[in-house]
């Protein structure tokens, strides 16, 4: 009741209220905008009532950010940045003298930033050149460093920072680098905002900061969580982020469907409807299924975050590599089939295609986001094949990056790869497993669920297969990597969609939405039968080789041209 009283009273203010064109062209959220979010509860959706929040799960808190995305997108990725990250670690790993310092703040007047990227640090987490040394006599960290790409950071009231920081471990006496994590505020001596923002083609009422750290004094009582421990703070809130920003593109997904569909259902041409013309039915059919599996997706995901499950950084990882992939193809679709009149900015269209395109970008570009969730995917079948638990036990004091290169290289190599004797038979042998049992589903989804069993095992047996032929290889196999992982994530998205249908039948659902949530939802699973299948035939016959001939030439070539004739990073 309280999440739905929101959405009424927020979605009325952003349909009538809200200067989402204004934002757009001046490249500003006005103040007064940020402080009736706040007042709404908006702004403090996720923090406990005791602290000033609304206390929403985050289910609730993704529902008001889908209504978001549907109408603004710089207004998403504040509100998401803020919450999600800016102020998660607070809420997560905060001492409750922290919380209650601090909470009160983010909840009803200012925004947070996360400062984890630097200019020379975007994937690699543990790269990072800011660091902090800890002073005996003065009870304080020294904090040196820059940080980049800090949403709302010149307007935020408290930073979370990550920075290096050589720690001794207490029983061993031995000291290594590890990252800790700080809350730092705008007025301590020594931050400077030396760059507010940079123009971008989409969400352009954002900011993003670049800060320097000059000899900052930060208090004891603001480390959080432990020292070296940062890495886990940050992985952990970004569970949170990948999250919220999916719900951001699935709501924008979604009115962009739904408008492209009015769109052929009304215009005309060759006398007849668009609507009639079979290769625009492919786009409306392919738009809505997408839009239904994201939502199966991302509610699902949501349900584990607000149970508290544990180890859920594949799923979150995959929510938002499906999500902002899928989502930049519907909304690219929806463009495709507007034609000129959704490439023109007083349609206000083009700014969804525009403030969307990021999403496969930022919170881990997506191309790591296939290896993670390949490595870490792969993790427990790894422990299962080799019995090395220690060579491939996730570590959160290395980046994805570093615990992918060490799994991966200790987990295949030859000697290992022959252990156990039900693996041997398998890889060796070719006998298959047999596929996982199907229960609890509606009859009328049955033989969906028995071919996704079906595809279950196939993956587990093209796993192992894989890891066999290419051996140490594989930790470089980054194509090989992207085909396995996505038809995991694509497998993860049926049994979503699976569960979603299941439970609308059980609901005995009807009507015309409930027709199209059907068939949207069946022919998504058509769709990704057929990807699986392409994927599963690319792992042996492919042009990879090629491809890398093809990359090695084009390199080589460019090495012919001046620098200075092109944006080169700093």
């Amino acid at each position: 009741a309280k999440t739905d009283a929101l959405l009424e009273e927020l979605e009325a203010y952003l349909d009538t209220e809200h200067p989402r064109v204004m934002i757009d062209k001046e490249q500003v959220i006005p103040e007064w905008v940020v402080q009736r979010l706040f007042d709404m509860g908006v702004m403090g959706m996720t923090v406990p009532e005791s602290h000033g929040g609304l206390g929403l799960g985050v289910a609730s808190y993704n529902r008001v950010l889908e209504a978001i995305g549907r109408r603004c997108g710089s207004t998403a990725v504040m509100v998401s940045a803020h919450q999600s990250i800016g102020c998660k670690a607070l809420m997560l790993f905060g001492t409750e003298d922290q919380k209650n310092r601090f909470l009160p703040l983010v909840a009803r007047e200012k925004l947070s930033g996360f400062c984890l990227s630097e200019p020379q640090v975007g994937s690699d987490a543990a790269g990072q050149q800011t660091r902090c040394e800890w002073n005996e006599e003065e009870q304080v960290y020294i904090l040196n460093g820059e940080k980049k790409w800090i949403t709302s950071g010149a307007l935020s009231g408290l930073l979370t920072v990550m920075a290096n920081q050589q720690v001794t471990d207490p029983k061993t006496g031995k000291t290594k680098k590890g990252v800790t994590a700080l809350i730092v505020t705008p007025d301590m001596e020594g931050v400077r905002f030396f760059q507010k923002n940079r123009s971008k083609a989409g969400i352009r009422g954002t900011w993003q900061a670049r800060i320097t750290f000059e000899n900052v004094r930060v208090p004891k009582e603001n480390l959080l969580h432990r020292e070296g421990q940062g890495l886990k703070v940050a992985l952990t809130c970004l569970n949170y982020g990948r999250c919220t920003l999916s719900a951001g593109v699935t709501g924008a997904a979604k009115q962009a469907a739904e408008q492209s569909t009015k769109w052929v259902a009304t215009r005309y041409q060759f006398q007849r409807p668009l609507a009639d013309f079979e290769l625009v039915q492919k786009r409306i059919a392919e738009m809505h299924a997408y839009c239904y599996a994201m939502d199966a997706m991302l509610y699902s995901v949501c349900g584990m975050l607000d149970r508290h499950d544990r180890d859920i950084m594949v799923e979150t990882a995959a929510c938002k590599y499906f999500c902002s992939e899928e989502g930049w193809n519907v909304i690219d679709s929806a463009m495709q089939i507007m034609g000129g009149e959704g490439y023109v900015t007083e349609n206000e269209f083009e700014r969804l295609w525009r403030d969307n395109r990021i999403h496969r970008i930022v919170e881990g570009s997506n191309e790591v986001m296939q290896s993670f969730i390949f490595a870490y995917g792969g993790k427990q079948l790894a422990e299962y094949m080799l019995g090395v638990l220690n060579t491939v036990q996730w570590s959160d004091d290395e980046t994805v990056g570093e615990n992918v290169s060490r799994i991966l290289s200790g987990a295949f190599k030859p000697q290992t790869i022959k252990a156990g004797t039900p693996l041997a038979t398998e890889i060796f042998l070719g006998v298959k497993k047999s596929k996982p049992a199907v229960s609890r589903v509606h009859p009328s989804l049955r033989s969906f669920a028995e071919r996704l069993a079906g595809h279950v095992q196939t993956h587990t047996r093209e796993f192992k297969l894989a890891s066999k032929r290419l051996e140490e290889k594989i930790v470089t196999a980054q194509v090989v990597q992207a085909r396995l992982a996505d038809n995991a994530v694509l497998m993860f998205a049926w049994s979503c969609v699976l569960a979603k249908l299941d439970q609308q039948l059980a609901r005995n659902a009807s009507g015309p939405e409930w027709e199209r949530d059907k068939r949207a939802g069946l022919h998504f699973m058509h769709l990704a039968h057929e990807r699986i299948e392409a994927k599963v035939r690319g792992l042996n016959k492919n042009s990879d080789d090629s491809m890398r001939r093809a990359a090695e030439a084009a390199l080589g070539w460019v090495e012919t041209l001046p620098n200075e004739a092109f944006y080169i990073h700093e």
